[in-house]
This record gives C-alpha cells, structure tokens and sequence, in this order.
C-alpha cells in the first residue's frame, strides 16, 4: 500500500533531502509550498505523513488547519536553524516528531518510516465528506453538498430514483453512491447498463436474459440484469433511448416484480432497486412521444440533477488536484501542484464534457509532461484560448454567406458532427459528450447518412 507524504517547504531543502534518503517505492512525496495549497492537496490526498517547515511565515496557522482537517496524518516540523520547540506545546499540537539541521538523509527515512505506522489509513464517511470526497464524488461546493444530501436520502428509501445532468456529471458514480449507502450494498450487486449502447434487438436479452435457443446464437442460458442485481441495485443508463416496445415489458416488471427470459414461459420474481439515469429531459421525451408516460411516473419518483461542472465553482480545482495526485502516481512521476495561472485557466474553461474531460485533459497532461509543477503552456490548446467545440463551433455561420445555396440540414449536421468527430481523434463516445448527446446517437445517425444518396 502506497504511503502517501505532503512536504509543504518553501526553499526546497527537504525536497532535495528526499532524493537522497531512497525511500522505498512505496513511499510517494508530494510538494507544496503554501498552507492553501497543502490544506487543498491534503484534502485530496489524505496523507499518512505531512513534513510541514517551520519558518513558513504562517506555519503555526497551517498546522492547525491541517489538524482541523481531521485526517489523522502523522505530522514532522522542521527548521532550518536549530530551535528546541516546547515539547509539551509540540504535542498539544498533535506533532508526531520535530528534526533540526544538520539534516541527514538516513536520519530523513528513518523518521518518515517510523510516521507512517502512525499515520491512519482509516477512512469514514464523514471524513471523506469533510474532505469534499463522496462515495466517488470529489466536491464541497454547495451545489453539491445538496447533491450529497439528496443521495443519503435516497439511499434509505426503495422508491426509484432518476438522475439527470449532461454526459460526464458522473450520474453511474451517482448511482453507485446510492448503492453503497444503502443497505443493498451488502445483499446484492450494483449493476449497470447502458440502453443506448445497446442494439435494439439485443435489449430486452441483456435485461431479462434468455434461454437456450430463443434466438440464433442463443447456444447457452443466460441470466439478464435484473437477475445479476437481485437483492441489489440495477442501474438503467441513458434510460430515454430504450424503445417503446422494451419500455411497456420494464413497466410491466416495476408493477409486478415478474419477468421471464426471452424463450421462456416461467414467470420469475426478483427483488431489484431501479435507478436510473438520462443526459435528456425526460418529460420532454415525454411529450415528444418518445418515452411513456405511465413509465415516467413509475420512474421519476426521486429526481436528482447533478450540476455540470461549470456551476461547481472551486469544485474545478480540487478535482484538478485530485486527478494529477492520481495520474502522477500512476505514471511514477513527481508533479506537486498546478501554477495560479493554469488554475485560473482550468476554472474558467467550460468544460462542455464535465468531470470525463477534465479527468481526460489532467491525464494527458501528466503523460505528455515530465515531473514538476503544472504550467498554463502545458494546457491543451483550447483550454489556453478559453474555447470548446460547441463553443469554438457556435461561431461558425451555419450557412456560408459568400454561397447563394442552402445546403440540407441533415447535410449540415452531418459535417458538424464530423468535425467534432476528428477534434476528439476518432473518439466517439468523446465527441459524443463534447456535443450532449448519447454515443448511440452519432452512431444511429452515421448509419442514417450512409443510407442516403449525397446530392451531386
């Protein structure tokens, strides 16, 4: 297991220090060098071990806002000139150990092997909580405290809950928060499926299951998801984009708790929590006569919206932190914090594909970048310029003015698409939560392009 140390210095000697003292790989040291940025990055981190220096102008304050955290870090101070602190005040402080110069990088490691027995590993939900951490979700702005709230409340009740918010909010993390919460966490499984993913003909298989030779192919039994989820949760992703057909045969399931696999008469039951999800608006769905309205109301008896990430305020930068600690440990590299400058960037981007691509641009920033502090010039392109693709292409005129023709508007959307396509590198699910809408979406529509003859 990773031991995770938060060194908050100014001038560098510790940091140095620490290359020579050869701490085991499992050791991983993140560099910070003010007490704001040490209270965020502790936050995130939950460090078993903090070195915190002395003579920062404002050590003492940073020390008791770190104790306020309350994450149970052991905690070393040091000095660079050699002061004997009041043990007795050291350790009203909670301060596990005090080193003064001559520094020696044996002495280092051995101090910091010794901590990090101290320091807990124990988590609680209320610490995460306090840490701005949720059950997946990394957050403390109001908006999503509220979101906090609603997720225990619905969590303690078995009535259907349907999220909604655009592609990347994290709605499967939503519905994974309610699972754990709840006390089906510990009866069943927590299963998702994605009915916009799904080929239509293969849907009501992957729901209900089948038995051995109710379709070609069909050359075994097998179980759908409702029967994987019993006692548990199932999770019923992009629920609009289920057809009219399979949606009467999910009704008929919620009233009865009864169903059978396809090719089979045998009725079965199931105790199953539904939760369920949508980047639409599902009464609009409703009223476009896409989505039933008796199924609606069976569905949407707790409606949750989580917010997009341009309304989640200082939510950008701890989640910007959160994925750097993450992906710098993962590639072994040593980025310590991201420059004002970036930050500022980050917050005032968009980001029309959420949390997916923020968590999609920190990555490609810590692979594409040595070790160090994140700069703005190590920023993708269109972070830097403030721009999106729906932002950078809400400028384009949709029809050209120098070009007496108008062009089909399936025509128009198809190249809109298209470009959005390539700027994601052939990535469709990317381009697809770059535009707000489902993957199968662009998917239904490329298949409805190739079947149309292009004008001459």
């Amino acid at each position: 297991m990773a031991v995770e140390v938060l060194l908050v210095e100014a001038t560098g000697v510790i940091a140095a220090l620490w290359r020579k003292a050869a701490l085991p790989h499992q050791y991983h040291l993140v560099v910070v060098t003010t007490g704001a940025e040490a209270l965020r990055v502790n936050a995130l981190l939950q460090a078993n071990v903090i070195l915190l220096d002395l003579q920062l102008a404002n050590a003492m304050e940073i020390l008791r806002a770190l104790q306020r955290q309350q994450l149970n870090a052991a905690i070393m101070l040091f000095s660079r000139e050699s002061i004997e602190p009041n043990k007795m005040d050291m350790l009203r402080l909670g301060v596990a150990e005090y080193i003064t110069p001559p520094y020696d990088g044996r002495h280092l490691r051995a101090a910091v092997q010794r901590l990090s027995r101290l320091g807990s590993t124990d988590e609680s939900s209320t610490i995460d909580v306090l840490a701005g951490r949720f059950h997946g979700f990394i957050g403390s702005s109001k908006i999503m405290q509220n979101v906090y709230r609603v997720v225990e409340s619905a969590s303690e009740s078995k009535a259907t809950v349907f999220i909604t918010g655009e592609s990347g909010t994290g709605k499967e993390v939503c519905a994974l928060a309610i699972h754990r919460q709840s006390g089906r966490n510990k009866q069943g499984e927590f299963v998702a499926i994605n009915c916009g993913a799904i080929p239509k003909d293969l849907m009501e298989s992957e729901l209900f299951g089948h038995v051995k030779g109710a379709f070609t192919g069909a050359i075994h039994h097998r179980q759908g998801a409702v029967e994987q989820a019993d006692g548990g949760t199932l999770f019923l992703d992009e629920v609009c984009e289920m057809s009219l057909d399979l949606q009467v045969k999910l009704l008929r399931f919620l009233q009865t708790g009864n169903f059978h696999r396809v090719g089979s008469g045998d009725l079965q039951e199931v105790d199953v929590r539904i939760v369920c999800a949508s980047n639409r608006t599902p009464l609009e769905q409703v009223q476009a006569g896409m989505f039933r309205k008796d199924l609606y109301y069976r569905l949407h008896v707790i409606p949750l919206h989580l917010p997009p990430l341009r309304e989640r305020g200082d939510d950008i930068a701890m989640l910007s932190e959160y994925f750097l600690v993450k992906y710098a440990r993962e590639e072994g590299k040593d980025f310590s914090i991201i420059s004002s400058d970036a930050m500022q960037l980050l917050s005032a981007y968009g980001w029309p594909g959420n949390v997916r691509e923020l968590q999609n641009w920190i990555r490609q920033m810590v692979v594409l970048n040595v070790s160090g502090q994140v700069t703005a010039g190590m920023l993708p392109a269109q972070v830097r310029s403030g721009s999106s693709v729906l932002r950078g292409e809400a400028t384009v005129t949709a029809v050209d003015d120098e070009d007496d023709s108008l062009r089909p508007l399936w025509l128009m959307e198809k190249d809109y698409i298209e470009r959005a396509v390539a700027q994601c590198d052939g990535n469709i699910p990317k381009a697809a939560a770059m535009l707000e809408v489902s993957a199968s979406t662009i998917y239904r529509k490329k298949q409805a392009w190739a079947s149309r003859e292009l004008p001459c």
